[in-house]
């Protein structure tokens, strides 16, 4: 049993090493070196995660110009893009000038708040469901980072 549990292993082995690309996962990230993306989870309407979440997008874009980001925001977070609740509100706009940084607003967390689009400022983008909107990132090889201090 010892012995063909071995040989198993040994041919698996030689098959992954002989195609690997038949192994890799649909979605798996990119190889070092590759595309810098990520998306930040923010659900939180503290200003303490708006700024760190602003600051991240701020340094991220310094640091690398070419790096995709997006903010879905949803639970309580779209608040960041509320004109009458953000406290980063031109730090927001200006990020959002950046054709690499979207901020996305989960449409189910508007509906459970009772707040309309017109609500947010026109930079922010609703999207059906945040959580898929996150789920999809990642299937796509994106990094993912959940915002809070």
């Amino acid at each position: 049993m010892k012995r063909m549990l071995a040989l198993f292993a040994l041919v698996l082995v030689a098959a992954m090493v002989a195609h690997p690309a038949r192994f890799a996962e649909a979605g798996s990230p990119p190889a070092a070196g590759g595309p810098y993306r990520v998306v930040f989870d923010l659900t939180s309407r503290d200003s303490l995660d708006q700024k760190a979440v602003v600051r991240w997008l701020t340094e991220i874009s310094a640091s690398n110009p070419d790096a995709k980001m997006e903010v879905v925001m949803y639970g309580k977070g779209f608040e960041l893009v509320m004109p009458d609740r953000s406290t980063m509100l031109a730090e927001v706009r200006q990020a959002a000038r950046n054709p690499n940084i979207s901020f996305k607003v989960c449409q189910v967390a508007l509906k459970n708040n009772r707040l309309e689009r017109s609500q947010l400022i026109d930079e922010a983008q609703v999207v059906p469901d945040g959580i898929r909107e996150i789920v999809t990132k990642q299937q796509q090889g994106w990094g993912y980072i959940k915002v809070g201090h």
